[in-house]
């Protein structure tokens, strides 16, 4: 796009906002558009120039009213228009990379390999609360539903967006080891938070510490209260619900 022509100033962030509500209106998270960002920042270089510029001639000019104002105006006016697109852009984004992050308990590398159809029934599921988290994290039966390319949730990410969701889990990390775990030396309260899983699904409140379930897909040995299971596809134990919680948000068990 040519910047010559002030009548285009700000249609390329235009187009960026629409790609976002498209976004949110299909619920499904589209492959960042690093072509057009790129872009929309060389319009602000050029902007920024133009500026420069006209403040130069400005200021060579007779004292009084310069003739450049409106100009530098109109040039600045679009700029801000430019990073609050780019700004509500990046946002929408990171809120739907949350959402994705919470459905799936916290399980990063699941995240990432996850395929775009099981992402989006992920996100659905968790938005309407129906209770169907697993189904909807089982990236084979999706793919295998959907008959999507296979590509993953991560190829559709930026590096500085794959960054941020390594960044904002170890974060949660920390947090879950420093107020919500009873390992904690000196903490206050020491042993009362043990059973809190910061990451466990809160829209339907489990009624009994213990749960019946059925194994989807092979998740090896698990260690829990009861001791050593190894959970094999076909096989249904009765387990504590903390000590298995994410590998239902994951699909791996189901409840029976």
């Amino acid at each position: 796009m040519s910047t010559g022509n002030a009548s285009q100033y700000g249609d390329l962030a235009t187009q960026l906002l629409t790609e976002s509500r498209r976004s949110t209106a299909t619920n499904t998270l589209l492959k960042y558009n690093d072509v057009l960002v790129r872009a929309i920042v060389r319009e602000q270089r050029a902007l920024d120039a133009r500026i420069e510029a006209a403040l130069a001639r400005s200021a060579a000019s007779a004292e009084g009213e310069s003739p450049y104002m409106p100009t530098i105006l109109l040039y600045q006016t679009a700029i801000l228009r430019n990073k609050r697109c780019l700004l509500a852009y990046h946002h929408h984004r990171i809120e739907f990379l949350k959402d994705l992050y919470w459905s799936v308990g916290g399980a990063l590398p699941l995240l990432l390999s996850l395929p775009p159809a099981a992402a989006r029934a992920n996100v659905n599921a968790n938005s309407h609360a129906n209770g169907n988290a697993a189904e909807a994290a089982n990236p084979g039966a999706q793919a295998a539903g959907s008959g999507t390319a296979p590509q993953d949730v991560r190829s559709k990410l930026s590096p500085h967006e794959v960054d941020f969701l390594r960044s904002y889990a170890a974060s949660l990390l920390t947090l879950r080891t420093e107020a919500f775990s009873s390992a904690a030396e000196g903490a206050a309260g020491a042993g009362l938070t043990e059973d809190i899983d910061l990451l466990a699904p809160i829209s339907h409140p489990p009624k009994d510490l213990q749960v019946l379930v059925r194994v989807v897909h092979d998740c090896g040995i698990v260690h829990t209260e009861l001791g050593a299971i190894d959970f094999k596809r076909g096989h249904r134990f009765m387990v504590r619900r903390s000590d298995i919680e994410h590998l239902i948000v994951q699909g791996y068990l189901e409840e029976s």
